[in-house]
């Protein structure tokens, strides 16, 4: 019957009632046949059975979206949770680092005073003299190697306070060479500093950006081959203010450009040199946090960093 050919073809009972009243109604009294009529109900049960489909698919899409939804939020609730554990290991790391150095510096600062003072004293036997004079160089460097830690620690979590201001990149470069030609003549250095006629402003930290300058004349003061020359350049390219520090390593470099800015990592493999290996990472971490970036190249013996900031 007609309602069993609707019904099978998908539609509802009450559907295909009403669609025979409809077609009854419309058709009946133009003299269209049986089977005219019946083929009419088939075509109308095969347009349903592809809306059905169609339905079908939308649905299925749907539940695929929902899906694909609720594996993006896992995700990213995932990636959340990573970075709060990191940044909440990196503080516990940070306050331990800040506590132990504490605890340390009370006791080690008695030792230097009590060094110097002995070291002050007069004494017929020489041997205590230089005795002491050992022991306070050594509990010099090892406070400084404390604070280099803990400052090392707070650069590279972002747990350090950093003031931008406008900075007169050609002043900084005449400030280096005023501070550091006489300390690297004494090193056998030459320090050759250029510097456009031009003026050249950067947003930075003056106390912040310095410390990088420091540490990167600084390195080149131990790690330079003794007899060459340390040329530090400033230029504007594109709308960048780019510094560049370049010497003669005295020692074979070994390792890859990016290995050298972690902590801890030296040039120097004997660890005969006075450096502790923190000087170039806290140097990239103050850098960065300024908004700027710090690269390093190694060719052969050639020890080059680049510092850039935006210009103003």
């Amino acid at each position: 019957t007609v309602a069993e050919v609707l019904t099978v073809t998908g539609i509802s009972n009450n559907l295909a009632g009403c669609a025979i009243d409809i077609l009854a109604d419309r058709y009946g009294g133009w003299g269209i046949d049986q089977s005219m009529f019946m083929k009419l109900v088939e075509e109308m049960g095969e347009v349903a059975e592809v809306l059905n489909k169609r339905a079908g698919r939308k649905a299925s899409q749907e539940n695929d979206l929902q899906e694909l939804r609720g594996n993006i939020n896992d995700i990213a609730r995932g990636l959340n949770e990573s970075v709060a554990a990191k940044v909440k290991a990196e503080r516990m790391k940070t306050e331990l680092i800040t506590n132990v150095s504490h605890d340390i510096k009370t006791p080690l600062t008695s030792i230097i005073n009590y060094s110097d003072l002995i070291c002050r004293e007069e004494c017929e036997n020489e041997n205590i003299k230089e005795y002491a004079s050992v022991l306070h160089n050594q509990s010099e460097r090892m406070k400084r190697l404390l604070d280099d830690l803990v400052e090392a620690s707070k650069a590279s979590s972002g747990n350090i306070e950093i003031v931008l201001g406008k900075c007169d990149a050609g002043v900084m470069i005449s400030q280096m060479s005023g501070e550091y030609e006489q300390r690297l003549s004494e090193a056998g250095l030459e320090l050759v500093c250029t510097a456009p006629e031009n003026d050249i402003y950067i947003m930075a930290d003056g106390r912040r950006i310095w410390r990088v300058f420091d540490n990167l004349m600084g390195n080149a003061r131990k790690y330079a081959l003794r007899g060459t020359r340390v040329y530090v350049s400033l230029e504007a390219v594109g709308n960048n203010a780019v510094f560049t520090f370049k010497n003669i390593s005295r020692e074979p470099l070994s390792l890859d450009a990016s290995e050298l800015t972690e902590r801890f990592v030296r040039g120097d493999k004997s660890r005969n040199t006075e450096g502790n290996g923190l000087g170039l990472s806290i140097a990239k971490s103050l850098a960065e946090l300024q908004g700027g970036s710090f690269d390093v190249t190694v060719d052969g013996d050639l020890f080059k960093v680049t510092v850039s900031f935006s210009a103003i």
